[in-house]
């Protein structure tokens, strides 16, 4: 019998393979969504490093965004997260959605990191 926490895992399994097929040495842009808050980095797994790193609880943030779990917390981590990436010399990136679907704070995150100048 399959739990959820196992069928989780196997949807984010499936998801980094088709990431590391298809990623042509691009960092990753990983986001993992809590109850409380949303967190996203931009990881290079050729070297094992984080090149850049966002969530809904950084100190810069904290007066801007009222709650940490709304879609409007997650835009304001897509616009940081891409203004962080692109500082590093990051431009292009693969979306690393996780064993999440791209609907809602997700979704709101990765099209507030394309407008901020991220390509993916």
């Amino acid at each position: 019998m399959h739990t959820a926490r196992d069928t989780g895992d196997r949807r984010r399994r499936r998801t980094r393979i088709n990431i590391r097929r298809t990623s042509k040495g691009r960092p990753r842009l990983t986001v993992f969504r809590s109850g409380r808050h949303i967190y996203a980095q931009v990881i290079d797994d050729g070297r094992g490093v984080t090149l850049a790193a966002a969530s809904s609880i950084d100190k810069t943030l904290k007066g801007s965004v009222a709650k940490g779990w709304d879609k409007a917390a997650a835009i304001a981590v897509g616009k940081l997260i891409a203004e962080r990436a692109k500082a590093a010399g990051v431009a292009e990136v693969v979306f690393d959605r996780g064993a999440y679907i791209y609907h809602g704070r997700v979704k709101a995150l990765a099209e507030a990191a394309r407008e901020g100048g991220l390509t993916f």
